[in-house]
């Protein structure tokens, strides 16, 4: 105990002297505010012993919660989110879920947003018309796992849309921006936004931070052929209450990542992240079947190359795909090739996988649920929402 409070005394010097150093530098529109709400959290004392034990350890029951296939038959769920607040259509605790593919089950093609209760009644959230877009998405509408729910209740979910199903066809997309009651209201397109595969948000009052990875850079040219251009895209909103939230910037802040097509998961590439406690986002690199670590995410001005720093890579990692963290501060990551979720402590060690039953190809997007007590995931295997409790 004495090591950790040692550690955690040294902790606000450091963090202070990078404010100092940093704070002529901040991009505009971070508010002095949401720098002390950032340090504030940066600061939050945690002690090692919070990783010396598993949250998935005590985690034994899988349980089918419903099904994910709204009226017009899309299927492959890719992302989820817990919503945090009842408004508009939405309802605290039940879980957010984008579709991918069609009815005729094209990657690339899917269409629909669906909310299931933890009780597994269905309903469809949003039902996304491409021709109808309120601004740019090259190549229309393909909802990935990238997928989160702002403070006001606005909805942000990710497009990589295919034209045939296939790779080759496949274009930027953007990110879609819906109200509450799921109607669309405004596109976040171009510049590094290519191929927004995944996405993780941290909000401070009407500051948001979305961490957007992308898997498109280079790789539709390169085909199956491994290249480096996966990056991780910061883009900063503020909340309009009751209006659609303002983009403020987007910045590169990670790059280097492999990504290449793949005729099962359509692309591979940087998929889940997360930001801890102390402003480090950690970032699924599926194909390096590697957790990666980004340093001070939130407010770092230039990026991280490489791929960022490697927390941990191989033994249960493999694959990983969807990305949230636990209770603990552990990473969990959802393996894409054996249907397993793994958690990773801060510090590279993993504790043994459970078991989802999901097989090679079933899993994706992952959540924790309302209480912090169990696991959500998409099951693409057979269309449904699972939670491991």
């Amino acid at each position: 105990m004495l090591k950790s409070a040692q550690a955690s005394a040294t902790l606000p010097v450091a963090v202070g002297n990078i404010l100092r150093s940093r704070g002529s530098r901040l991009r505009a529109g971070l508010s002095g505010a949401l720098v002390l709400a950032i340090a504030c959290v940066m600061l939050s004392p945690v002690s090692a012993g919070a990783f010396n034990f598993s949250f998935i350890g005590s985690l034994h029951t899988v349980t089918e919660v419903g099904s994910t296939v709204p009226a017009n038959g899309d299927k492959n769920p890719y992302g989820i989110v817990t919503v945090p607040m009842s408004v508009g259509s939405l309802v605290r605790g039940d879980l957010l879920i984008s579709n991918f593919n069609d009815e005729a089950n094209l990657q690339g093609t899917g269409t629909t947003l669906v909310q299931v209760s933890p009780g597994g009644s269905e309903s469809l959230f949003a039902q996304i018309n491409p021709a109808t877009l309120p601004g740019p998405c090259p190549g229309g509408v393909g909802l990935t796992t990238a997928l989160t729910v702002l403070p006001d209740g606005y909805v942000v979910v990710g497009s990589l849309p295919s034209e045939n199903g296939q790779a080759a066809t496949a274009q930027a997309g953007c990110l879609i921006v819906l109200n509450p009651s799921g109607h669309v209201v405004q596109t976040i397109a171009g510049g590094p936004i290519n191929g927004p595969w995944d996405m993780t948000a941290v909000s401070f009052g009407p500051f948001t931070e979305l961490f957007v990875t992308n898997v498109l850079n280079g790789t539709v040219a390169g085909g199956e052929t491994t290249t480096y251009g996966g990056t991780v895209v910061r883009v900063g909103l503020i909340a309009g209450w009751g209006h659609p939230p303002v983009v403020t910037s987007e910045r590169v802040i990670a790059t280097g990542f492999p990504e290449a097509t793949n005729p099962e998961a359509f692309v591979l590439g940087p998929t889940g992240d997360a930001v801890s406690a102390f402003g480090t986002l950690y970032v699924a690199d599926a194909m390096g079947s590697r957790i990666s670590a980004v340093p001070f995410a939130l407010l770092r001005q230039s990026p991280i190359s490489g791929g960022g720093i490697t927390v941990s890579t191989g033994g249960h990692l493999n694959n990983p795909l969807g990305m949230t963290l636990a209770p603990n501060g552990d990473i969990l990551t959802a393996n894409g090739a054996d249907g397993n979720i793994v958690e990773t402590t801060p510090f590279g060690f993993q504790f043994p996988p459970a078991n989802t039953g999901a097989g090679a190809g079933g899993l994706f997007g992952l959540t924790l649920d309302a209480q912090g007590r169990g696991i959500y995931f998409v099951d693409d295997s057979n269309n449904s929402l699972g939670l491991l409790h």
